[in-house]
């Protein structure tokens, strides 16, 4: 074996070696994390700081005489790094495909990020060996920890509406609206979030009874289950409700991702309805509203995420709607 080969050797082994060492730091954050706050995975320090000082210490060390192109750091170990975390977190850590789907933005973006400030701001005609000075970059993220709770987060609130035009007057669609029972899974229309993502599909709502102070029982796929009690009830105008969700309710949601239920520190869905409009054509217009509020260090981000997510719910509940009250089959 020549020098050439050795020292590509060394590199590689050098390199995999931070990787192995990098992960296991993450897992460990993780973990911490987890143990002292199941939902402090929605914070500065999991979502923008641990990437990109992962990142950072893996270059660092990989590249000690400083002669790998940016590339290096901005392209190849983030996306190594990325698919890394992603099956750790689908295998060994059995994360929900939603959750990761969201975070993986922000990690891929900050893990390119902290390799590029890496790359930029090393003394490029000064080979390093210092291990030390890379390892004192996973610091960061532990004191990060510390501060973090210290720094009060800003709570928005929003809604969510879609709307249908329905061939149908409102008394029609009032039957259909307050309940809704054995909803088949080829009924009402196509969306990314329950045909791609994954989302479970309403499979049925039942109301106990009639008027102000009655519960609509909600089912979706998967065994998930919450209540709506009625808050306004003016037939063939208006249905509204709060959401309810009790402990039962939540471990099934928790099935599908325990860091995405509906009542949470860090956001919350509140109440929302049917209103019905009639048309001068003799058609309905049927809109559905749901408001929640979040509060996390990207509201803005999980706003974006609410839009589609329960935007795509709505949309499949009216197509279920309008096409029981027309009283014949059409796609979406």
């Amino acid at each position: 074996m020549d020098q050439a080969e050795a020292q590509l050797r060394t590199a590689k082994i050098r390199i995999a070696a931070a990787c192995i060492f990098g992960l296991a730091f993450a897992l460990g954050v993780y973990l911490l994390i987890e143990a002292v706050n199941p939902s402090g995975l929605i914070s500065f320090t999991f979502l923008l700081i641990l990437p990109a000082v992962v990142t950072a210490f893996v270059t660092y060390v990989g590249d000690p005489l400083a002669r790998r192109p940016r590339g290096f750091y901005t392209g190849s170990v983030p996306t190594a790094l990325f698919g890394a975390v992603v099956l750790a977190s689908l295998i060994a850590l059995r994360e929900g495909g939603i959750c990761i789907l969201m975070l993986s933005p922000f990690w891929f973006a900050l893990s390119a990020l902290g390799g590029y400030l890496t790359w930029r701001l090393r003394r490029r005609e000064e080979p390093v060996e210092n291990v030390f000075r890379a390892s004192t970059l996973l610091l960061v993220p532990l004191v990060a920890m510390q501060v973090e709770p210290m720094i009060p987060l800003a709570r928005d609130t929003g809604n969510i509406t879609r709307s249908v035009i329905i061939d149908a007057d409102p008394a029609t669609i009032w039957r259909h609206a307050r309940a809704a029972d054995h909803i088949r899974p080829g009924e009402g229309r196509w969306t990314v979030s329950q045909d791609i993502i994954g989302l479970p599909r309403p499979t049925g709502a039942q109301l106990d009874r009639q008027g102000y102070g009655a519960t609509r029982q909600v089912q979706w796929q998967d065994g998930i289950r919450f209540q709506e009690v009625v808050t306004d009830w003016q037939p063939g105008r208006r249905l509204w409700w709060e959401f309810r969700f009790d402990a039962t309710d939540l471990d099934a949601w928790a099935m599908q991702d325990r860091h995405l239920l509906p009542d949470s520190p860090h956001y919350r869905i509140t109440d929302g309805g049917y209103v019905l409009t009639p048309l001068p054509d003799g058609r309905t217009r049927l809109t559905l509203t749901t408001h929640y509020w979040v509060q996390t260090p990207v509201n803005w981000y999980a706003r974006l995420w609410g839009e589609l997510l329960i935007g795509d719910v709505s949309a499949n509940v009216l197509a279920v709607i309008r096409d029981r009250s027309e009283r014949r089959p059409r796609t979406a």
